[in-house]
């Protein structure tokens, strides 16, 4: 984002400055007012005290669409004590789940409490810039940390970049490379789906660099800062893939895409895409790509 220039073309061709809030709280506030659009979690507590010897205030409590605890720091500007900070409320997060659990219960209900993915907690830096050595400092941790940069444009435009994204050791979602892509669970290997189930992945995961894939009983995710693909464990005649693209900006083909929004299904996203062979897979990579620059 800091080489991203900004044109208002109304008259002329203006370019429209990018400037960092005037105070941290700033930030917070509109982030937390859309963080799920944002960040795709959804928001519960905001400066979140913790009961421990030295104490404390989270900024941000969330939890993401796969379920995962999610911790958010802010800072205006450059700050390499936000990560620190945000491991450190991380450690209580893990020491202390009945409160997190009785906070998820309080706010969304008994049965997304029960259903919190305690392996893999998230750490999402917000701040107005990050260093060589912060980047390189969250790859050397054993959480899923998050490094976003935000900016300001002009009064009503706003930006976030993510600087670097690591997903912790101890997750069942692992940060994967294009070339090293991991098959599905062995009850659901062999078969012309399951394979075709194994190619999705594959392409899935071959879309970009620092893609996290989270597992679920009922299905995969596929990660940026958010999902941008849920893949179903494979039926007998079909793969179904859940995508964020949006149903209204693809031309739907019967048997093969279909507008989900508002239907119940496993995974998020509400462009549901079917298939049925590699012929389905080909057609749908356009589809895959645009669902990726989305998230």
């Amino acid at each position: 984002m800091v080489g991203l220039k900004l044109f208002n073309t109304a008259d002329g061709a203006v370019e429209v400055l990018p400037h960092l809030a005037e105070v941290e709280a700033d930030v917070q506030a509109l982030v937390e007012a859309h963080m799920e659009t944002m960040l795709g979690v959804t928001f519960l507590a905001s400066e979140y005290v913790i009961d421990c010897v030295d104490g404390g205030r989270i900024d941000s409590l969330g939890l993401d669409e796969n379920g995962a605890p999610v911790i958010v720091e802010y800072k205006r500007g450059t700050d390499a004590g936000v990560i620190n900070q945000g491991l450190y409320y991380m450690a209580w997060l893990t020491h202390h789940k009945d409160a997190f659990r009785g906070l998820v219960r309080d706010r969304l209900g008994a049965a997304a409490a029960s259903q919190i993915l305690w392996s893999a907690p998230r750490l999402i830096c917000v701040a107005g810039d990050f260093t060589r050595y912060d980047a390189h400092a969250v790859r050397e941790h054993r959480r899923s940390i998050d490094l976003v940069r935000y900016r300001y444009y002009g009064s009503d435009q706003f930006g976030l970049e993510t600087v670097a994204s690591v997903t912790g050791h101890s997750a069942e979602g692992k940060r994967v490379r294009r070339r090293a892509p991991r098959s599905l669970p062995a009850r659901q290997q062999g078969g012309a789906m399951a394979q075709l189930a194994a190619a999705v992945d594959e392409t899935l995961v071959g879309l970009g660099d620092g893609v996290t894939r989270v597992q679920r009983k009922q299905y995969r995710a596929y990660q940026r800062l958010r999902n941008f693909a849920c893949l179903i464990p494979p039926q007998q005649t079909k793969v179904l893939v859940y995508l964020k693209a949006a149903p209204t900006a693809v031309d739907l083909v019967p048997g093969f895409t279909r507008d989900v929004t508002g239907l119940g299904h496993h995974g998020t996203g509400d462009l549901e895409v079917q298939l049925r062979s590699e012929q389905d897979l080909e057609r749908a990579r356009d589809l895959f790509r645009l669902s990726y620059a989305a998230a």
